[in-house]
């Protein structure tokens, strides 16, 4: 088999984050027109997001091409700092390319219900019977897997794992930037161009010019805006409970013999938890929302309500909460029961946090690899000894609970009982 070259000319792709994307390399090509990575077109970036930032709806086929392109960028200026081989290179840009293949519709919502991981369908996708392994093999019989072992952060090589998975690389890079872009924000940007002026490699990752501290401090900071103002914003999380619940019935459903109008032919493998490779890859937005859209004429009054509330956007409302709270939960459930408000489609607390920078810690389960700085004296001296900024958040996690329901619900019940409910929950008839 004759191993890929060069193309015999470059190919580009307008870009509106990094202007463009230069593909040189023969392998590359091939890859971005496998279908499988094709699908990415149809699997939205940030899911959800959509209800509330109108403009992100751009998908992880842009992402992962911008991925790709920085580690692109990235492994140019790392010329005649330190020796890769030509496969080392493609090993760095495959597994930069590849890294999100497997991730399926509306990702984390999905991935809740029907209990997997885009990651092992990501190592499925790459050493399993596909375009996409085929066209890597040509690299020799183990390159598919060492692709796998980047993206999975087990390759041996510490300085190409940390290039596509650390605390500032070519994933998180381009997200904060593509993200802050398309959702319309300014919090997600920061100066990738000096950036990548004062990253240095070595064997075990990177580190930096001390003199380009500023430069890593304002990335690390608009990480941390980003998760809060845009990826954890409580309008995106009611969509996603949504959808979650929605899932959740039709599976409920299908298992207590529910006769759908029209039967979900590509969701029965997910309902029946026993879904091939090939089901998997079948399955994306379009697939989801064309079900979600037939569901919203069902008999079924739940799974009909959820699909409407989605489709029109009329999500749950919420409210601050107290996770040692367990009393209040305990009797809005019950309280919801006696109304006819069935508690486990319209009553749900969302949780979620983020750590937006630690140092190696090997006590702690999730162990972070420190970003380093490189000071005058050659000296590498961990980011937060050094920044007064970075040094107040680190290590430190932040928390937040949310309590989804259904005000319009709760406004229809007889008033006594909907003042109760109001009551308990702390919020007027407007919220």
């Amino acid at each position: 088999m004759t191993r890929p070259g060069l193309l015999n000319e470059e190919k580009v792709f307008k870009d509106p984050v990094h202007r463009y994307v230069h593909v040189r390399e023969e392998l590359i090509w091939d890859l971005i027109n496998s279908p499988e990575f094709q699908r990415l077109r149809r699997i939205k970036q940030l899911g959800t997001s959509y209800f509330t930032f109108h403009g992100g709806e751009h998908s992880r086929f842009n992402h992962s091409l911008g991925v790709y392109e920085i580690m692109r960028r990235i492994l140019e200026t790392f010329e005649g700092r330190i020796k890769l081989s030509r496969d080392e290179k493609l090993l760095c840009l495959c597994a930069a390319l590849l890294h999100d293949v497997g991730h399926g519709p509306f990702s984390h919502s999905f991935e809740k219900v029907f209990r997997f991981d885009h990651e092992d369908w990501t190592k499925a996708i790459l050493v399993g019977d596909t375009n996409i392994n085929r066209i890597l093999r040509r690299m020799g019989a183990q390159f598919p897997q060492k692709v796998s072992e980047v993206i999975a952060k087990t390759y041996e090589n510490k300085l190409i794992v940390s290039l596509i998975s650390s605390q500032i690389d070519a994933d998180r890079m381009d997200y904060l930037l593509r993200d802050a872009y398309y959702t319309g924000v300014n919090y997600g940007n920061f100066d990738i161009e000096r950036i990548l002026r004062v990253m240095r490699p070595h064997e075990d990752g990177v580190f930096f010019k001390y003199s380009g501290m500023h430069a890593v401090e304002d990335y690390i900071m608009s990480r941390y805006q980003m998760y809060w103002q845009v990826y954890f914003h409580p309008v995106t999380r009611s969509a996603e409970v949504v959808l979650r619940k929605i899932f959740q019935r039709a599976k409920y459903l299908f298992h207590h013999e529910y006769e759908y109008r029209i039967e979900p032919v590509q969701l029965l493998p997910f309902f029946r938890e026993q879904v091939a490779l090939r089901d998997y890859l079948s399955l994306d937005e379009a697939v989801v929302l064309f079900y979600i859209q037939q569901w919203k004429t069902e008999e079924d009054p739940i799974l009909s309500d959820l699909c409407e509330r989605f489709l029109d956007r009329n999500l749950l409302k919420y409210v601050e909460y107290n996770p040692r709270d367990f009393k209040l939960f305990a009797e809005l459930k019950e309280i919801f029961s006696e109304a006819g408000i069935d508690p486990d489609y319209y009553l749900e607390v969302d949780s979620t946090s983020d750590l937006p920078y630690d140092f190696y810690r090997t006590s702690q389960e999730e162990e972070r690899i420190p970003i380093m700085l490189q000071m005058q004296s050659g000296e590498l001296v961990e980011l937060s000894q050094k920044s007064v900024i970075v040094e107040a958040i680190s290590g430190k996690r932040r928390f937040d609970y949310k309590l989804y329901f259904p005000m319009d619900k709760i406004q229809a019940l007889p008033k006594e009982i909907s003042g109760k409910i109001r009551e308990r929950l702390g919020v007027m008839e407007d919220v």
